[in-house]
């Protein structure tokens, strides 16, 4: 029963997967959006938990949905079968079986629920010199910063597949909450803290990143494309072109207004459209600077700096459009 109930298993899984891959691709073009179509080693964990999860579980649930028919058919009244026992009220086998395969399916979901929480560990490296990436969390944008390469992209993350990313977050705002869900899981940042996320890419593609964490008006445009790219494609993606603007105090100022990206670009003098921004970095210790603001102690002047640390002020023009 258990190596056919897993068999079943995998194969309920394939037809979820098809069917939610349709449904991604149509609806954000080809976005892979669910763990269910992993690019990377942290969300081909996942896929497999949930393939263990559903197999052990088929052990208790395929026998109630074919022995409860069964059941019905031989004790039907019109034809009953069986011996009329009407002072029956215990048996030691089937106790052992409604109690004893409970327990092992508990035993068995949690043993592998510790194993996938300790493989997937956000904080644990996932091989030698990690790409370094730094994330602030904005309304309703997210900065990435490459200290090792010079740049900084709004709504963008690039990545080499092969190479482990180590991501660091933060959010100069409210608590905001990262997901990549075809490449890792999802982690929280609040300002003045920094979190980690470690991941790499296994396979060349493009998914889809959000927050997770309602924060306003602009939440629902809140996500960023994720770009897993061959290393040779990956340099030449750092060394393209720019759009001329360096991330400094006065440009991270206006990305720091409450403002979505195409918005965002109008306030920067750039086209006024749903595209990532490239930038040159200013100076290197950027993330850090905005992190230590919020722990000034009592210097006024420092925490108004990178655009203060009071709730960011609306667009000129909102989010509305």
């Amino acid at each position: 029963m258990g190596r056919r109930s897993i068999s079943w298993a995998k194969a309920g899984v394939a037809c979820l997967v098809a069917w939610t891959g349709s449904a991604a691709l149509a609806s954000s073009g080809s976005l892979d959006q669910s763990f269910l179509q992993p690019m990377g080693p942290i969300a081909q964990e996942q896929y497999d938990h949930l393939l263990r999860v559903i197999g052990i579980t088929m052990v208790v649930i395929l026998p109630v949905l074919i022995g409860v028919p069964l059941i019905l058919w031989r004790y039907r009244y019109s034809r009953p079968r069986g011996a009329y026992t009407p002072e029956w009220e215990f048996s030691k086998k089937l106790e052992y079986a409604l109690w004893g395969v409970p327990v092992l399916v508990v035993i068995l979901l949690a043993s592998w629920l510790w194993y996938s929480t300790e493989k997937l560990d956000p904080y644990e490296p996932l091989g030698p010199e990690p790409l370094q990436v730094q994330a602030i969390g904005l309304d309703w944008k997210w900065l990435f910063i490459y200290p090792e390469e010079g740049i900084a992209t709004v709504d963008e993350l690039a990545v080499p597949v092969g190479r482990p990313v180590e991501l660091t977050l933060t959010t100069d705002t409210v608590m905001q909450s990262l997901l990549i869900a075809p490449l890792t899981g999802q982690i929280y940042a609040m300002p003045g803290m920094t979190t980690k996320l470690n991941f790499s890419a296994t396979r060349t593609g493009e998914a889809e990143g959000e927050n997770t964490q309602f924060n306003g008006d602009g939440f629902g445009r809140q996500k960023f494309t994720v770009r897993a790219l061959a290393p040779a494609d990956y340099e030449a993606w750092v060394a393209s072109s720019k759009d001329g603007l360096a991330l400094d105090e006065e440009t991270y100022a206006t990305l720091r207004r409450r403002t979505v990206l195409a918005d965002a670009r109008g306030d920067l003098g750039l086209n006024k459209r749903a595209q990532p921004i490239i930038m040159a970095l200013g100076q290197q210790d950027i993330f850090q600077q905005i992190v230590a603001k919020y722990h000034g102690s009592g210097n006024t002047a420092a925490s108004e700096r990178w655009g203060g640390i009071a709730l960011p002020q609306s667009g000129a023009k909102g989010a509305g459009e």
